[in-house]
């Protein structure tokens, strides 16, 4: 460069940050070095976004030369409380729409994502892996709908960030039963069972032919499997004997109402086991008679 005071300069703000080799402005991030008094660099420390602007390096010789530049200052996504859903609990066929808000520079992109990797189903019916923008409807939202959603945002500049956003549906319950009709022989070990689903979890049980409820014991082997909202309800008899016949119930209950199902056990006849009496003496009778047709002839 040719001799000459140097200067730094903002050019929105037309602040003179240094002259030579000398900082004028009071805010301590800024530095100037040099080489030679040939080569000037301006130095910002601990860089914010009210950072990014132009800015003008001036030599005062005559003409006076300057030369500006731009400094652009990239930001990480960050996704923010105000604007973002949280958990939300709704009855079924209820309509959905979560709601992501992200800072960052450059303007983040949103994502959506189950976390069970499961599709999402969008008003249109149509099935997408991920969808894109600030806002995700969900219309007439099922049980198949509930768990938890990813807000993603990503705008190039590491890390992306996401939020989880649990979506709870709430259902009173309905039972299913695969075999209403089960026959079993005396002595038998035999086992009924039904499958309900509820949302909130349900109270379930088995009642008898007098609606009173069977508890576990010797006789009698109550199991209940849960997984989320589904519930496999199984009853195991033991032994079976005349007075096990008759109708079962399973029960499931929850705040938003309850139902049943009817399992009806009836009694099977053992085969019999008896061999034919008398076989030998049938065979050997045949074969005497056989012997006096030989004889006649």
């Amino acid at each position: 460069m040719e001799t000459g005071n140097v200067a730094w300069l903002r050019v929105d703000t037309q602040t003179i940050l240094t002259i030579h080799g000398h900082v004028i402005t009071k805010n301590h991030r800024i530095g100037v070095t040099h080489s030679d008094h040939r080569t000037w660099n301006l130095h910002v420390k601990e860089l914010r976004q009210s950072d990014r602007g132009w800015y003008m390096c001036q030599i005062n010789t005559d003409p006076m030369k300057s030369q500006v530049g731009y400094l652009n200052v990239v930001v990480p996504p960050d996704i923010l409380d105000t604007g973002t859903s949280t958990d939300m609990v709704v009855r079924e066929g209820s309509n959905v729409s979560f709601q992501c808000a992200a800072s960052g520079s450059p303007p983040p992109s949103i994502t959506w994502r189950r976390e069970s990797g499961e599709p999402i189903v969008l008003p249109s019916g149509e099935e997408v892996i991920s969808a894109d923008g600030p806002v995700l409807n969900i219309s007439r939202v099922s049980r198949l709908h509930m768990g938890a959603y990813l807000c993603i945002a990503s705008n190039g500049v590491p890390p992306s960030v996401s939020k989880r956003i649990s979506l709870i549906v709430h259902f009173p319950p309905m039972v299913w039963i695969q075999n209403q009709l089960v026959g079993a022989m005396e002595g038998d070990r035999m086992t009924i069972e039904c499958h309900s689903e509820a949302y909130p979890k349900s109270i379930n049980y088995w009642t008898g032919d007098r609606d009173e409820i069977i508890a576990h014991s010797s006789k009698y082997e109550p199991i209940t499997i849960e997984n989320q909202y589904k519930i496999h309800m199984k009853l195991t008899i033991n032994d079976v004997g005349k007075t096990d016949f008759g109708s079962y119930k399973c029960v499931s209950k929850n705040s938003l109402g309850d139902t049943d199902g009817t399992i009806k056990l009836y009694p099977i006849t053992r085969p019999s086991t008896n061999r034919p009496k008398h076989k030998g003496k049938l065979l050997l009778n045949i074969n005497l008679h056989l012997k006096k047709e030989g004889k006649k002839r």
